[in-house]
């Protein structure tokens, strides 16, 4: 089984009736209504399926608390636990909508507005509901038949089935939702078309419907055929099945950023050349690409190899990359310094790079390594002809404590090319009316993150770059690139601070602003 540090993602979604409706979870009476025109925090379900009988699912609002059904067809959204009235069945639809029967009760749950009811003893069109994913649209996806993960193959213009590690930003693809459908987009921005063809529109074939099948995504193509991975490659087409069995099943598993570490000498950290961490090569490569996993509870992280082993601390604070398991020793804590970023190993020191290339975790503080002050060598010293010596080692000591850089890396961000970004209240996208960005959209915008001397340029699909005005606004229309830098601070989020040290935040009004004295949740971004 492929082991990528993580897990299939949860299935989170929102359910959208016979009028476009989405059903949403008030807070107020733990009611629930059909009335919202788009896909925002109270429209989000989480689906969890029952651990004896996995035909039976129940839905968990963003509240905590669970749709419920009673005798009389009454649905309330206040349950803090599964009970007998929670428990669902999807009937699944030849167009991809579901019908949701009680099981306890068997009637089926619909209807408009603020008049729902689980009380229809057959499925007309107002017991339908369309299903769109409230994932993060980037994510990683495997074939469950063959445990292998997708990746561009650009050199045959296809999607293979063939990675035991989702590597490099290859392997990142993009679902794009349009009226209830959905594209795979790879990430040089083309769509697989149901003949295993890449296009560089959207269109009728390469629109699928989502389906779920024993917690498993299915993709049923305009013919009624299903996406499964073909020949021994496992190139991505339709194949001849109109049921999906488990070839037509996949899992989509998120993206754990993957980045190349920039020393102080200006070379790439590496393990190029043994097991053993350098910083002695000059060009990017997947011995130079490490994924960053970071833990949901102490934000420390781990840096994976492309072979799956982990960066660990040994003796002498060596680094090695010859762990198999994550352990104390193979985390980092990660502290980031505008443009640049120290890492401090499980012995409380900082790594740094020696002269020779070599990385050691033996620096007592960012600016300064393990150097032993020269007043130490003093009392060995008996003559005045010694005194030179003297002064040379003190030159190389106080230059290199007020160089500080030996112990600061530049991160760099390989695999988000395209960036879609989503906050507490939604997705960036461009504004409507104005050179402002929206930050609380249902809808996203997809944007060019480029990277050069340590800085991030995002630019929009008009050309045009983002850059803060006097006002603090994030603005859009930008002719030239203005500076900012990226801090991986938790599990799948991100902070972005502004050529001013401030942080980008979404203000109550959802608009963008680049004023953010400190990090908060508005200040955090899914990427």
């Amino acid at each position: 089984m492929p082991a990528n540090g993580s897990h299939p993602l949860k299935l989170q979604f929102g359910l959208i009736n016979h009028e476009g409706r989405y059903l949403t979870a008030e807070a107020f009476g733990f009611k629930v209504n059909a009335s919202a025109p788009s896909l925002k925090k109270k429209q989000i379900w989480t689906l969890e399926q029952d651990s004896q009988d996995t035909q039976v699912i129940y839905l968990r609002s963003h509240l905590g608390r669970y749709l419920a059904s009673d005798k009389d067809g009454k649905v309330t959204c206040e349950a803090d636990g599964h009970n007998s009235d929670c428990r669902f069945v999807i009937v699944a639809q030849s167009d991809g909508r579901w019908a949701l029967q009680s099981e306890q009760h068997l009637r089926f749950f619909g209807g408009s507005r603020d008049y729902l009811s689980c009380f229809a003893q057959v499925i007309t069109d107002a017991e339908l509901w369309a299903l769109h994913l409230a994932l993060h649209p980037q994510a990683n996806m495997l074939s469950v038949a063959r445990k292998r993960y997708a990746r561009l193959s650009i050199e045959d213009g296809e999607i293979t089935m063939d990675l035991n590690i989702p590597w490099g930003v290859a392997a990142l693809l993009t679902l794009t939702y349009l009226d209830g459908k959905y594209c795979l987009k790879t990430c040089d921005s083309r769509f697989l078309s149901n003949d295993g063809k890449l296009l560089t529109q959207s269109g009728r074939t390469t629109a699928y419907t989502l389906e779920l099948k024993c917690g498993k995504l299915a993709f049923k193509d305009c013919e009624g055929k299903y996406l499964s991975p073909m020949g021994p490659t496992g190139t991505l087409r339709s194949g001849r099945c109109s049921k999906p069995g488990k070839d037509e099943l996949f899992d989509l598993e998120e993206s754990h950023p993957q980045v190349v570490l920039i020393a102080a000498n200006g070379r790439y950290v590496s393990i190029r050349t043994g097991v053993s961490l350098a910083a002695n090569q000059e060009d990017e490569t997947d011995t130079e690409t490490f994924q960053m996993e970071i833990d949901k509870e102490t934000r420390k992280c781990t840096f994976r190899t492309s072979q799956g082993n982990y960066w660990a601390l040994v003796a002498h604070g060596s680094i090695d990359s010859t762990a198999t398991e994550v352990s104390a020793n193979t985390m980092f804590a990660v502290e980031w310094l505008g443009q640049k970023a120290a890492l401090k190993a499980n012995n409380g020191k900082y790594i740094c790079t020696k002269k020779n290339g070599q990385i050691l975790a033996v620096s007592d503080s960012v600016g300064k390594d393990s150097l032993i002050h020269p007043l130490m060598f003093i009392l060995r010293f008996d003559t005045a002809s010694k005194f030179l010596m003297i002064l040379v080692m003190y030159f190389h000591y106080f230059t290199h404590i007020f160089s500080g850089e030996d112990e600061q890396l530049t991160l760099k961000l390989i695999n988000r090319p395209m960036l879609i970004l989503r906050g507490s209240n939604g997705f960036i996208c461009h504004h409507r009316n104005s050179n402002t960005l929206d930050a609380s959209r249902s809808i996203y915008d997809i944007f060019t993150l480029e990277f050069g001397n340590g800085a991030y340029h995002i630019k929009g699909v008009d050309g045009r770059f983002w850059y803060v005005n006097n006002a603090g606004l994030v603005c859009s229309d930008g002719d030239v690139p203005e500076d900012f830098s990226l801090e991986l601070l938790e599990h799948g989020r991100l902070a972005i601070r502004a050529k001013n040290g401030k942080y980008l935040r979404g203000d109550q009004g959802g608009t963008l602003k680049g004023d953010g004295l400190s990090l908060s949740s508005s200040a955090l971004w899914e990427y």
